[in-house]
């Protein structure tokens, strides 16, 4: 997400940008090294992509250390802003996992009338506790906050590990595997049922970088298309494109987390109603042929 932020703002005629990653030599985790940073560079607005992310399944093995890793993150991105640069903005994406566990569509007022899903539980609180700190430190000390909650971001860019990306991006990763081994079957991690609403990263980026100009937006608005895709449709999907005709198997030894997650897009349309998002099959058709260009 960050990458497309970056690109999107430059394309935007930002010409101040800066990147704050552990690649880069920054680990936003220990306040000491961002806090330095913070200071070299004192920013405006803190466009706020990092995370310890994973799939459904790394995040039931890795819990603790997701939850410890996103917290501290989130604490240090305000704690810092307090300290080092209090008229800057700070604008989060909040993933959607965040809604109640049992919520099929997901609309705003109800946001928080529930527990998020076991399966999710490790980096779903933290999310909702965006807003929490969002809040606290715009009624103490002023600090101003847009929040989004997003889907289920895919697109190029991310990681070739299927256990670190989201599931649309790893079935790619894998069918473009298992098209290359030359296997007639491919299997789906869980029933396939699940069903899940899906933007493409670059539309992300686009409405992360146009919240620059929101003053303010504390609660968390859907970015929402209202539209969802069972696993298996996007596997179906994705193997279309390929001209790979496989048949589908399901280990449902592997858990499938919320059976749906679709955000309801009437908020978000009432104020940006000419927003236009990418056509699914247009963003796989693209992130096929990001992951066909780097695993190969």
């Amino acid at each position: 997400m960050g990458q497309h932020v970056v690109k999107t703002l430059k394309a935007r005629g930002e010409t101040a940008v800066f990147s704050f990653s552990r690649r880069e030599g920054v680990d936003i985790a220990d306040f000491k090294i961002f806090s330095e940073k913070l200071k070299e560079v004192n920013p405006d607005v803190i466009i706020n992509c990092a995370a310890h992310v994973g799939s459904v399944h790394y995040a039931l093995e890795y819990s603790a250390d997701m939850i410890r890793d996103n917290m501290q993150i989130v604490l240090n991105i305000y704690e810092g802003v307090k300290q080092v640069c209090p008229e800057a903005k700070i604008i989060n994406p909040i993933s959607n996992c965040s809604y109640p566990g049992d919520a099929n569509t997901h609309y705003e007022p109800d946001w928080e009338r529930g527990a998020v899903h076991p399966s999710v539980l490790a980096y779903a609180s933290v999310r909702r506790m965006i807003y929490a700190f969002a809040e606290c430190y715009r009624r103490e000390y002023g600090v101003k906050s847009v929040n989004w909650l997003i889907a289920n971001a895919y697109g190029p860019g991310d990681q070739i590990d299927p256990n670190k990306v989201h599931a649309l991006n790893g079935i790619i990763i894998r069918l473009l595997k298992a098209q290359k081994g030359g296997d007639n079957t491919f299997e789906i991690w869980g029933t396939g049922k699940p069903t899940r609403e899906w933007v493409y990263i670059e539309d992300v980026a686009k409405i992360l970088v146009n919240s620059i100009d929101i003053d303010e937006q504390i609660y968390p608005l859907n970015f929402a298309q209202n539209k969802a895709y069972s696993i298996t449709e996007i596997a179906e999907i994705a193997a279309k494109l390929l001209n790979y005709s496989v048949t589908l198997t399901f280990n449902t030894k592997f858990p499938d987390g919320a059976p749906t997650k679709i955000l309801d897009d009437r908020n978000f349309r009432q104020k940006y109603p000419d927003f236009k998002f990418t056509p699914l099959e247009q963003g796989v058709k693209n992130t096929i042929e990001y992951y066909k260009n780097i695993l190969n």
